[in-house]
């Protein structure tokens, strides 16, 4: 089920079908940085994919260098096969744009819950002017404050309709839609919001829109990915997660493991860290040259000496990384789903990382 990063060039992606692509995680986990990679490995083989931002912290803009995205949505980038160093002419079965040429697009909404609801009022209630109105005295804020639901049937609402809208030659206006959403804890509520407006309406236009978004949120074209790291308490909170995901009978996606570490030891070593290596490190240390021009051996043992503790410490820790990490590989085994790595970028998330990090999704069948 996993894969890892440089794993086969070409592999045909797992979630054929899919149109509303839902990418949720822990807070530090990076899936904002995340949610736009796979946006952009799924607009690569020449698809048009808009990226949803809806917690209003503009990280999507920060990624990709940009302005303050506005209510609206806009051209963030361009992106083929060869940008995320992917062969070009081998287009995956199933994918966004698949079989289409050149390269695709991603565009990129911040969604903002007053305008959301003033565009609904006057959607279903036509109060036009009246709704500039309940803006200025402050009742936008008013009903999203002390009915939550209702915020997130506009905001669940809007990605539904961008995954389902089509163009005046009817087709689909975008081959995919991703969507940066809530953190892990509470992910399940945010997208279940049937039970949350049960209570506000029993029949009329909310009540029917909030029934409509479910429809689309539990129909195979949604699937709901999870960022983690290979850490005790996000990978937990990803076990909960799509337990609760399960049992609310939406769509699990994959897990995309994030910031992932090459090992440094291999096996033997891990294995051989905490019996007693003193002179053979010191031996190792001398013949690589760190005593000095001196070949007596106390001159040589004198200058690795204070090398050796410290070197010792943190191949000690080291193993006890490896350890955890291997301990939490198991348990995210243990649900059974796809799992995606992608490796620690030691300078950073920059442009540049970001279509790196697409290009391991792509390859590892994400996209």
């Amino acid at each position: 089920m996993a894969r890892t990063p440089g794993q086969a060039a070409r592999r045909d992606p797992d979630w054929e079908g899919v149109r509303l692509h839902v990418v949720s995680g822990k807070g530090g986990t990076g899936k904002t940085t995340l949610a736009a990679a796979l946006a952009l490995a799924l607009a690569a083989d020449g698809g048009r994919v808009l990226l949803i931002e809806v917690e209003g912290r503009q990280g999507i803009a920060e990624l990709f260098g940009i302005a303050a995205l506005p209510y609206e949505e806009r051209r963030i980038a361009s992106v083929s096969r060869s940008q995320l160093g992917l062969p070009a002419g081998e287009a995956t079965t199933g994918g966004a744009g698949a079989g289409g040429a050149g390269a695709g697009e991603v565009l990129a909404l911040a969604i903002d819950t007053e305008q959301a609801l003033l565009e609904y009022l006057e959607m279903f209630y036509k109060l036009g002017r009246a709704g500039k109105a309940l803006q200025k005295v402050g009742f936008v804020d008013f009903a999203t404050t002390i009915a939550p639901g209702v915020r997130d049937v506009l905001l669940t609402g809007k990605a539904c309709e961008a995954a389902r809208r089509k163009g005046p030659d009817g087709r689909r206006r975008y081959d995919a839609v991703v969507m940066d959403a809530p953190p892990t804890g509470r992910i399940t509520r945010f997208l279940n919001v049937n039970s949350e407006v049960a209570g506000l309406a029993r029949i009329g236009p909310i009540h029917t829109q909030a029934q409509a978004v479910m429809r689309v949120l539990r129909s195979p074209e949604t699937a709901v990915h999870l960022v983690t790291l290979l850490e005790e308490m996000p990978v937990q909170e990803t076990v909960d997660g799509i337990a609760e995901l399960r049992e609310a009978k939406l769509p699990v996606g994959g897990v995309m493991v994030n910031m992932v570490r090459p090992p440094v030891l291999d096996a033997a070593a891990v294995a051989a860290v905490d019996g007693d290596h003193r002179e053979e490190v010191a031996l190792a240390l001398g013949e690589a040259g760190l005593g000095g021009r001196s070949r007596r051996a106390e001159a040589v043992r004198t200058a690795v000496e204070p090398l050796i503790d410290p070197l010792l410490e943190q191949a000690r820790e080291h193993a006890e990384r490896v350890e955890l990490e291997r301990e939490q590989r198991a348990d995210l085994q243990q649900l059974r789903i796809p799992t995606y790595e992608l490796p620690l970028l030691g300078e950073g998330v920059d442009l540049g990382g970001l279509y790196r990090l697409a290009g391991e999704l792509k390859r590892q069948g994400a996209a």
